[in-house]
């Protein structure tokens, strides 16, 4: 029974990111968040109970990507729709929210082939870029000029769609010791994101995802300084 334990955790990431895209459509961003909470952590310990079972499988590994492109793929170009949808009266440029979608699935097809992936990754991942885009919609009564213009959305679509294939490499938070030594730009970046998270509640999205890059650059700046 142990082998299908990693399996049934990656099914409910993908039945939480299903529920998720609803609610997006339905307006309902805070159980959208929670949905795409649930489908993180989901996400999180599906490899490591596989790992710690050892009943790591070929088909967990494409059930997980399966998995991911709903709930980190779909689910964001569905809200980026949504925006867009509010932004302008044009009929058919909210469609172009869904290019994160496809760039979000290309990112998967990318990290499934690339032996570089193996402890870090090569470009933003697919939940923390779902982590920011989920966090616009909250946004928008703070910065309503500008989460509410066409051409500012479409340049968000634009950017996060190239993060997530660029060729960035960011650190993973899976750690192969506690050292803070060899770790402590991981455990820096992990503190400060609590302190915004506290402080600043959904502005704090943005704010993490440029620390996320600014770490990751000082982090393998300093492991190879050549």
């Amino acid at each position: 029974m142990k082998k299908h334990i990693p399996n049934t955790i990656t099914c409910l990431n993908l039945f939480s990111g299903c529920i998720g895209v609803l609610m997006v459509l339905a307006g309902d961003y805070w159980v959208a968040f929670y949905c795409v909470l649930a489908s993180g952590i989901f996400d999180f310990f599906d490899g490591m109970v596989a790992r710690a079972l050892h009943v790591k499988s070929d088909i967990g590994k494409e059930l997980d990507s399966l998995a991911d492109v709903i709930s980190f793929g779909f689910l964001p170009g569905a809200v980026m729709f949504m925006l867009l949808k509010d932004a302008t009266s044009h009929a058919y440029l909210p469609y172009l929210g869904f290019i994160i979608t496809v760039f979000s699935a290309l990112r998967l097809a990318k990290f499934n082939i690339d032996d570089r992936q193996t402890s870090d990754f090569i470009g933003v991942n697919t939940p923390m870029n779902t982590f920011f885009i989920i966090s616009l919609p909250f946004l928008v009564s703070s910065y309503p000029t500008v989460l509410t213009n066409q051409y500012v959305l479409l340049a968000i679509v634009g950017i996060s769609s190239a993060l997530l294939v660029s060729e960035i490499k960011l650190f993973s938070m899976k750690l192969s010791s506690l050292s803070w030594a060899e770790n402590k730009f991981k455990y820096l970046f992990l503190i400060f994101s609590v302190l915004f998270l506290v402080s600043l509640k959904f502005l704090a999205f943005p704010i993490i995802l440029v620390s996320y890059i600014l770490f990751s650059f000082i982090h393998f700046r300093q492991a190879n300084p050549s």
